[in-house]
């Protein structure tokens, strides 16, 4: 899965707050972020865009991971905690999958395992395929 690699070298935008990936596999990846000031909002909490940058890379990841160019048709998110220090972990796992549509549910647990937020997404798989084969 060498071409993932290139793939998040790719979005400037999560390189940019912080958001490290950690695994990948067919259908699943994890990854993290560890809060800064920067991902506060004005009651020094964690932003609510950052807890859905970080799921949405990690779903971003896991969906196309079956080296087809994949984006996302609907996404929901729902914050379950709020946190203003640690590490979140995002982990994506694909919970449908048909040859155009796939589904995957995204939860964002802290570093002490307490569950922050859940995010599904349904991705749409388009022919091109992110590298060339």
């Amino acid at each position: 899965m060498d071409f993932i690699k290139e793939f998040i070298e790719n979005d400037k935008f999560a390189k940019s707050v912080g958001i490290e990936l950690l695994e990948v596999s067919l259908g699943y990846a994890k990854a993290k972020m560890e809060i800064k000031e920067i991902h506060h909002n004005s009651i020094n909490t964690v932003h609510g865009g950052a807890i859905f940058t970080l799921a949405d890379f990690t779903f971003a990841v896991a969906a196309n991971s079956h080296n087809k160019m994949s984006v996302a048709l609907n996404v929901n998110i729902s914050f379950l905690k709020a946190i203003s220090e640690g590490v979140l972990i995002a982990e994506a796992q694909e919970i449908s999958v048909n040859p155009k549509i796939a589904t995957y549910k995204i939860l964002v647990s802290n570093d002490l395992g307490e569950l922050i937020a859940t995010f599904e997404g349904m991705a749409y798989r388009k022919e091109r395929s992110l590298v060339k084969e």
